[in-house]
């Protein structure tokens, strides 16, 4: 059946035109779904995730393992759109409200949230959109990843390093405070930043930096923007840009690391304030605003910014509408009890790991700067080597994929007392026969 105009930028309507990442679907999850485990401990979290009981996942967070509820959502979202491929995008009596659900776990209103399909992309949309004038650059650290050098190159724009601590285990909010401030210029429009950073595990004090930031930008009489990289922030920490991160003018995040998301999806957010420098959509959106200005032989607004900057096309929609389901498994656990339980196993691999001859702490050991992940270094044995010697006894760990390599363990969900403590024992046990 041919579809009329009112039809097109009706909400489900225009995902059956062409497929917006957001407003369309089928409901929520039935609330009835999620009753049925006991997330009041951690057992019963852990028991939602389906994984491995041979296995200690220190590793679960690169790409996480979908909850029992995000996994029930993707299949009935499958089984519909396998049943009625059409009818089922079009049902505009059942959406699920996607940026909806995002903008509520962040503190946010909708319209100034976009959804992407992972953190390099919304890497890319932030960093092509930005505007910079003739002797205006960016202001970036060598701390970052691939994603976000690569993003920034390709941007086009003009960019300059800083080295934000020199070591790693004993870098302190003032030492970083301090080289951002002496880096920052009048030339500085930008500042691209990771909150957590997957090379040491340093997490970088957001306030006091957005607090810097903020006076370099009255002190040059313009505003400079803090666009945050916050891939191993969201889902491990208490992320909520109304207060935590109060100074962020951008976010950026994948969904399918620490918040245990769908595979394949992500959010971008931007302060009210702060879009208007950088809303230039990169990727055609089919938001209604969008569509209905092509119908009538306009060009389609970058407002509001969080439908226009979200790509359009078709996409693996079972996935995207299976969001809200995450959103919602962190909110019932808990936000600030994630983030709590996060600090504390991360604090007793540290601690454990202090004490063991021949192993070396990258990750610094007061929460302050770091969250979940904690690196290390073993004497004389090549990162890759102990890797492959943890996975050997049971426990998934990774390797920072940068040019300075160390061994990598993250402590979120997928992990308990129990692993970290075994995970501590076998370090040890490879230090003593390296």
């Amino acid at each position: 059946m041919e579809l009329t105009r009112k039809q097109l930028l009706a909400g489900g309507a225009a995902a059956a035109a062409g497929a917006t990442l957001s407003g369309c679907g089928i409901a929520d999850e039935p609330r009835a779904a999620t009753a049925r485990a006991d997330l009041s401990t951690w057992a019963g979290v852990r028991g939602e995730l389906g994984l491995d009981p041979r296995l200690r996942h220190f590793a679960a967070f690169l790409l996480a393992p979908h909850p029992r509820p995000v996994r029930e959502a993707i299949e009935r979202h499958r089984r519909g759109l396998d049943a009625d491929p059409a009818g089922y995008l079009r049902d505009a009596e059942a959406r699920v409200d996607v940026r909806g659900a995002a903008a509520r776990y962040l503190g946010a209103r909708p319209e100034h949230v976009a959804l992407t399909g992972s953190t390099t992309m919304g890497l890319a949309i932030l960093y092509r959109g930005l505007r910079l004038r003739d002797g205006e650059e960016i202001l970036s650290s060598t701390h970052d990843h691939f994603a976000t050098d690569e993003a920034l190159r390709l941007s086009g724009g003009a960019v300059r390093r800083t080295r934000l601590y020199r070591d790693p285990a004993r870098a302190s909010v003032d030492e970083i405070a301090s080289r951002l401030e002496r880096a920052l210029s009048p030339r500085t429009r930008a500042v691209a930043l990771t909150w957590v950073h997957s090379s040491t595990g340093v997490k970088l004090p957001m306030e006091t930096i957005a607090g810097v930031v903020g006076d370099a930008g009255r002190r040059h009489g313009r505003r400079v923007l803090l666009c945050v990289d916050a891939a191993h922030a969201l889902g491990a920490e208490d992320v909520a840009v109304s207060h935590a991160t109060g100074g962020i003018d951008f976010l950026v995040a994948g969904c399918h690391k620490w918040l245990m998301g769908p595979r394949g999806t992500g959010v971008l957010w931007g302060a009210p304030a702060a879009w208007p420098a950088a809303a230039r959509p990169l990727i055609p959106s089919f938001a209604p605003a969008s569509y209905g200005a092509w119908l009538d032989g306009g060009t389609p607004p970058p407002t509001p910014p969080g439908p226009a900057m979200t790509p359009g096309g078709f996409h693996a929609f079972e996935h995207v509408w299976a969001l809200p389901a995450a959103f919602a498994f962190h909110e019932r656990i808990g936000k600030a009890r994630v983030a709590a339980r996060v600090r504390d196993l991360a604090t007793r691999l540290k601690a454990g790991l202090a004490g063991v001859p021949g192993v070396s702490l990258v990750t610094p050991r007061t929460p302050e700067l770091s969250s979940g992940l904690v690196c290390a270094d073993v004497a004389g044995v090549e990162p890759r080597a102990v890797v492959e010697r943890l996975a050997a006894a049971g426990i998934s760990a990774s390797v920072t994929p940068y040019a300075e390599r160390h061994v990598r363990l993250g402590c979120g969900l997928a992990v308990d007392e129990a692993d970290v403590d075994t995970a501590i024992a076998a370090l040890a046990r490879i230090a003593r026969e390296r």
